[in-house]
C-alpha cells in the first residue's frame, strides 16, 4: 500500500542498525535533496554514515512545559536528536528546527549542547526560581550513547544534588546506573523518580523498531538494580501499537513489578508531522504482510487519523482499541500493586549552596 505522500520517494537500501529508513523533506525548509534516476549512480546519495556531533553553544536549557498531559513542570535536553533510533518517536520532528530531518539525520547528526551544566546553575541560580521537578529527557534520552563520551547528564545530576533540586528521568538506557549513586543520595529525600522505557520482549521486534537500545531483559535488570538501592522506580510500556506490541502489555507489567517497580504508565503511538512518513515507510519495509491492518487499527486509535493533537486524547486514543488498551492497564496494575501510591518530590530542601569568596 503506497500513501500519497509516499509517491516519488525511491526506494533505497535497508539500512541496518538504524530505525528511520529515509529522510523526508523538511518543512521549514524551501529545496530538498532528491535523486530520481537511482539506476544512475554508483553510490546511494543517503547511504549510511557514521554518527555526526554538532555542537551548539545553547542560549538556555530549561523549558517550561505547557501540555497538561505530559506529566512535568519543566525539562531539559543536553541532546537534540538520538542514536537509539526508534522509530515511533515524537522528538524527530523538532530536528526540523535545526534544518535538518526527522529521519535518518534525527539518528545519525546528534546536537550537543556542551554548556549544559552551565546553563541549569545559571537557571537555579535565578532568585525567581521557585522549586519545581525538572524532567530529564522530555525529548530525546539523556543516558543516549553519546553520554557515556559527553557526561553531560552526570554533570547536571551532580549540580541538581548540590541544589537539592528535583529531577525525574526517563531512559531505555542502562547507562544510567553509571550514576546510581547519585541517584541514590537524591532519592534519600525523594528528589529523583526514574521511569525506564520498556516497549516489547520481542527481540526481533525491538532490533527492527528501536535498533540501537537494550534488551528488554537488560531494562528490567536496570528497575531492580535501581529498586534495589532503594531509588523510587517505574517503567512506561510506551507506545502501545495495535497489531505489534500491545498484547505484550500483561507481560512487560508482571516482570516490571516482579523486578521491584513501584510505577507504570503507558501511552498510544501517535505519528504526527513527519513521523507519519517515516513510520509508514518502516512499517510497509518490516512488516508487508500485516502492515494494512497495523495501520489501520493505529487510525482507529485517533478517530480515523494516526495522530490527534487533543490534550488527554492523544495520549491515550479513543475507540474500542485504545478502551482495550485502558482497561488492560487498569486491570494488571491494580492486580500487581503498581501505582498504589503517588510519589511526591520534595522541593523543600532546594537550596542555593554558598560560594566561598575569595580572600585577597
Amino acid at each position: 500500500m503506497t500513501l500519497p505522500f509516499q509517491e516519488g520517494i525511491p526506494e533505497n537500501p535497508y539500512y541496518k542498525g538504524r530505525g528511520a529508513q529515509l529522510n523526508p523533506k523538511n518543512k521549514y525548509l524551501r529545496n530538498e535533496y532528491a535523486q530520481e534516476h537511482v539506476e544512475g549512480i554508483d553510490e546511494w546519495w543517503q547511504a549510511d554514515v557514521p554518527t555526526q556531533i554538532l555542537e551548539e553553544h545553547a542560549k538556555t536549557l530549561v523549558n517550561k512545559v505547557d501540555s497538561p498531559d505530559v506529566g512535568m513542570w519543566y525539562s531539559m535536553n543536553p541532546y537534540q536528536g538520538c542514536e537509539h533510533g526508534c522509530i515511533y518517536c515524537y522528538a524527530r520532528n523538532a530536528h526540523q528546527f535545526w534544518g535538518m530531518s526527522a529521519g535518518l539525520d534525527f539518528e545519525r547528526k546528534i546536537v550537543v549542547k556542551r554548556n549544559a551544566p552551565e546553563l541549569l546553575k545559571k537557571f537555579l541560580d535565578n532568585k525567581n526560581w521557585v522549586s519545581k521537578p525538572i524532567s530529564l529527557s522530555g525529548n530525546t534520552d539523556c543516558y543516549q550513547p553519546l553520554e557515556r563520551k559527553m557526561f553531560l547528564t552526570r554533570q547536571l545530576l551532580a549540580i541538581a544534588l548540590d541544589y537539592k533540586q528535583p529531577i525525574g528521568i526517563i531512559t531505555k538506557n542502562s547507562l544510567v546506573l553509571r550514576d546510581k549513586y547519585i541517584l541514590q543520595q537524591m532519592a534519600q529525600h525523594n528528589l529523583v523518580c526514574v521511569y525506564v522505557s520498556i516497549t516489547t520482549m520481542q527481540e526481533d521486534l525491538r532490533q527492527k523498531m528501536e535498533p540501537r537500545t537494550t534488551t528488554a531483559a537488560q531494562r528490567l535488570k536496570i528497575v531492580k538494580e535501581l529498586s534495589d538501592l532503594g531509588i523510587p522506580v517505574g517503567v512506561m510500556t510506551a507506545p502501545m501499537i495495535p497489531g505489534l506490541n500491545d498484547h505484550e502489555m500483561p507481560a512487560l507489567l508482571e516482570a516490571a513489578a516482579a523486578n521491584g517497580a513501584k510505577f507504570a504508565g503507558y501511552t498510544v503511538v501517535r505519528l504526527n508531522d513527519a513521523v507519519k512518513i517515516i513510520f509508514n515507510d518502516w512499517l510497509y519495509k518490516n512488516f508487508p504482510d500485516r502492515a494494512d491492518k497495523v495501520w489501520h487499527q493505529i487510525e482507529s486509535l485517533h478517530g480515523g487519523h494516526v495522530n490527534d493533537s487533543d490534550f488527554g486524547r492523544r495520549m491515550r486514543g479513543a475507540g474500542n482499541i485504545a478502551d482495550m488498551i485502558r482497561q488492560q492497564f487498569k486491570v494488571h496494575t491494580k492486580r500487581l500493586g503498581l501505582n498504589q501510591e503517588r510519589f511526591e518530590f520534595n522541593t523543600s530542601l532546594f537550596e542555593r549552596p554558598q560560594v566561598q569568596l575569595k580572600l585577597f
